[in-house]
């Protein structure tokens, strides 16, 4: 690889993260951490804003950008890939930014990249997704951007029926159902609702902040760890 292609692909991983460190990007680019350091004191000198240091991290102040990117036909077909499995899950309106997302980034490609990406031999039936969940799913899209606290009524598997209040957190995509993790008021706890058996949803009125214990973050870490001996 080409030094100045080296640098660029440095570049594109410290903006792509908050907080990366040598280690991490080394292991990604498959080079020794020293090489890290010169490459990223090179950037510094050519003017990019890479704040940070050795043994802590690095990151692009926020400000920073780059003119428009070049794709290769094969990272071109990957975006076509990604977008033609995505948009029959997605919620219309989100799918519908893919889609022109997409064929914005493909208008100004070299020819020979957008004929690999439209002739990409890879197709994603859509999924029977019920035209209600994915409704919903936008819906809550919406409310965890704002942090909306969420009224819901709601059917387990047995069928039980309850009503919740959630601080809606994200939505994960299981391949054959959507699902909402969010803090539950009730269970004083993190909860997963299916989207299909949620028979009824009231955003607001009301707002939440985050609280040490109730966050996404604090959700992974619960997953991570190993359950209590009982």
């Amino acid at each position: 690889m080409r030094r100045a292609d080296r640098l660029f692909q440095l570049l594109q991983l410290i903006r792509g993260r908050r907080l990366s460190t040598a280690a991490w990007l080394a292991q990604r680019m498959e080079v020794s951490v020293r090489t890290v350091y010169r490459d990223v004191a090179a950037l510094q000198v050519q003017g990019v804003p890479i704040e940070g240091e050795a043994g802590v991290g690095y990151r692009v102040a926020r400000d920073y950008s780059l003119p428009p990117l070049m794709f290769t036909p094969e990272q071109a077909q990957a975006l076509v890939a990604s977008v033609r499995i995505a948009r029959s899950r997605l919620d219309p309106a989100l799918a519908a930014q893919a889609e022109e997302a997409l064929s914005k980034i493909l208008s100004v490609l070299p020819l020979s990249s957008r004929v690999a990406a439209d002739s990409l031999p890879l197709h994603a039936p859509a999924r029977p997704h019920d035209s209600i969940v994915l409704t919903r799913l936008g819906q809550l899209r919406v409310a965890i951007e704002s942090r909306q606290v969420l009224h819901i009524d709601y059917a387990d598997v047995k069928g039980q029926p309850s009503q919740r209040t959630l601080r809606p957190l994200a939505c994960f995509y299981w391949e054959s159902a959507w699902t909402l993790s969010a803090w539950c008021e009730l269970r004083q706890d993190f909860r997963q609702f299916r989207l299909d058996r949620i028979r009824k949803l009231l955003i607001g009125p009301g707002t939440f902040k985050d609280e040490a214990g109730k966050t996404l973050a604090d959700m992974f870490r619960q997953w991570c760890e190993p359950p209590p001996f009982l």
